[in-house]
């Protein structure tokens, strides 16, 4: 079973990210379930959200303590909440940021774990391009899709047009898919370096 946490702040989507994740895992032939955990339920308040995704039926139903991912929506939570609390240390993380893990002030942190499994993008300007909104989390779902491999950018796609309709829904798929290209390209750039 493959866990995933996502931490944001009410009004991004945090919660519909999570769902679509499912969505695109279960598009793929798996099971998948996503849930929500609220603490203060007003906009701007830190908010969690779980998915797992595995080959067989899921039976738990509590939070996701040690995450095989993180999606982190809004990089300002890096100092107010724990949110590498449990990481796996063959986790994936990916952060909503055009800024280093260095300049974010957790790049120490970062480097006990596999550096081509870390990735930031800059998911909310991505989204502000293509939708008018700086809302990360379609875009955040191409970039993870990139650097884990678990889902495919074209179940992505699915999951995004089972949640929205019309012009949005084509807007968030193609933030999904630049969000995609970025983090692919930091990751070819990356295994470059490592290989020189």
């Amino acid at each position: 079973m493959f866990q995933i946490r996502i931490h944001g702040r009410g009004g991004q989507g945090v919660v519909t990210g999570a769902e679509m994740l499912s969505i695109a895992a279960f598009e793929q032939g798996r099971h998948a379930q996503a849930f929500p955990s609220f603490g203060s339920e007003r906009t701007g308040a830190p908010v969690v959200a779980f998915c797992r995704i595995a080959e067989r039926e899921i039976r738990l139903r509590e939070p996701v303590m040690a995450p095989d991912a993180l999606i982190i929506q809004d990089p300002t939570l890096l100092h107010q909440v724990d949110v590498f609390q449990g990481l796996k240390p063959e986790g994936y993380v990916l952060i909503n940021s055009a800024r280093s893990f260095d300049e974010l002030g957790v790049g120490e942190f970062v480097r006990r774990f596999r550096r081509e499994r870390l990735c930031n993008v800059p998911a909310g300007e991505i989204a502000k391009a293509h939708l008018g909104r700086p809302l990360p989390n379609a875009a955040l779902l191409g970039g993870f899709a990139a650097i884990s491999g678990l889902i495919t950018l074209e179940a992505v796609g699915k999951a995004i047009r089972d949640k929205f309709t019309g012009k949005v829904a084509e807007a968030n798929i193609a933030a999904a898919a630049e969000a995609y290209d970025y983090v692919r390209k930091e990751m070819r750039e990356l295994a470059h370096a490592q290989a020189d």
